[in-house]
């Protein structure tokens, strides 16, 4: 991995520091004679996940033309409230995802928190970001009827590339009387990536990749109409990259460093109450290149990226729902079959008891702009088949 020892410092520090503070408390919290109250206990909680992604045509996230079971989930999480404002807690977690993961297991999350009041406090260490409605919850299963959340805003093979950061974030909550509630959360921090999860296609070959900061934030609004919400989010960052060029065989293995700074937003809605849940989400990605090589120079690109599902509880344990997203990584691109990508999912997440959860769904694409051509090798996106249909079962047992 590059820059793993970039890596491993800050989480290892975060991850014995919260181990350490949880096993003192929990020693010295019932050593006190004259505390009357019992300290609260460590909470604990985990899921493991395992599913299958079977394509018609095209290799999805995995050998999925064939059906692959490398579709794998595994997480463990502890939780303490040391008083009533400070909070610690961390979660491990390891997945296979085709030839992402591997079951190599990290620390997904790890912080400390505190809360001055409702409207104010602070949080220290990797922390989820705040982007979207679902990228805090995008790895709990139970907590949304999909099994693939809409892969134009919340795309599976870059988890961990948009699920944490590691620094600090400020966060409030102020409710008004009459006119709904308030929420803001500010981030600032960096994102330590796996470039052997990240590779560049074509005659490129990535050497190292970094991204010295993020910076952010989500304000979202509860409206009084009960159930109903909106949210803007915005996100900054700069990657940097080291890369070999191929493009000429007469000098193959040429290196190259560009730098490429990039703005995410995203405008979302929702209304989830009683039985009902609607929501759709509209993303704009702003980047540039910026490098020395004037052939691989380029101007500002515009991704644009959205989707709307609805979802039915028709009994506590039959949920059924649908949604239609769109992706357009660049929209000067858009009318070329590697441009865009049509997702129309249909899903039934059926609840067999209060741990255990099944979902199975059917997705029909049209277009090629989320398939790799590193798992469908010697064929270019605009030779792939335009038209395919992905079948996806999973399932969870959580605690």
């Amino acid at each position: 991995m590059a820059g793993s020892g970039g890596v491993a410092a800050p989480i290892l520090v975060v991850m014995r520091f919260c181990v350490s503070v949880l096993g003192v408390v929990a020693l010295t919290g019932s050593a006190r004679a004259d505390d009357e109250v019992e300290p609260p206990p460590v909470e604990i909680h985990g899921f493991v996940s395992q599913g299958l992604l079977k394509s018609t045509d095209n290799n999805f996230l995995a050998d999925s033309e064939r059906g692959s079971f490398e579709f794998s989930e595994f997480g463990i999480n502890f939780s303490r409230a040391l008083t009533e404002q400070l909070r610690v807690g961390m979660q491990l977690f390891a997945r296979d995802l085709g030839p992402v993961g591997n079951y190599s297991a990290k620390i997904d999350w790890a912080y400390l928190d505190y809360r001055y009041r409702d409207w104010l406090g602070f949080r220290a260490g990797r922390i989820k970001l705040p982007f979207g409605l679902y990228n805090e919850i995008s790895d709990i299963d139970a907590a949304h009827p999909f099994a693939l959340l809409p892969q134009s805003v919340y795309p599976t093979n870059n988890r961990d590339f948009l699920l944490a950061q590691t620094g600090v974030e400020l966060y409030g909550f102020k409710r008004f009387e009459e006119s709904g509630a308030l929420e803001y959360r500010l981030y600032g921090g960096t994102i330590f990536l796996d470039t052997s999860a990240t590779p560049m296609t074509g005659p490129f070959v990535l050497q190292r990749l970094s991204i010295p900061y993020v910076v952010g934030g989500r304000i979202a609004y509860e409206t009084p109409l009960e159930g109903l919400r909106v949210a803007a989010s915005v996100q900054r960052l700069r990657l940097e990259t080291d890369f070999l060029d191929n493009r000429d065989p007469m000098m193959p293995g040429k290196m190259l460093s560009a730098d490429i700074p990039a703005t995410l937003t995203t405008f979302s809605a929702e209304y989830n109450h009683e039985d009902i849940w609607f929501a759709a989400e509209y993303s704009r990605w702003y980047t540039d290149v910026e490098t020395d090589d004037p052939l691989f120079e380029q101007p500002q690109s515009v991704s644009v990226r959205g989707y709307a599902f609805a979802a039915y509880r028709v009994r506590p344990w039959l949920m059924p729902g649908a949604y239609y997203a769109v992706m357009y990584p660049q929209l000067d691109g858009r009318d070329k079959q590697s441009g865009k990508q049509h997702d129309a999912a249909g899903t039934v997440r059926l609840d067999i008891n209060s741990n255990w959860i099944l979902k199975l769904e059917l997705h029909h694409m049209r277009g090629t702009a989320g398939l790799s051509t590193n798992l469908n090798p010697g064929e270019t996106l605009d030779t792939l088949d335009n038209r395919w249909l992905l079948f996806v079962a999973k399932t969870t047992v959580f605690f």
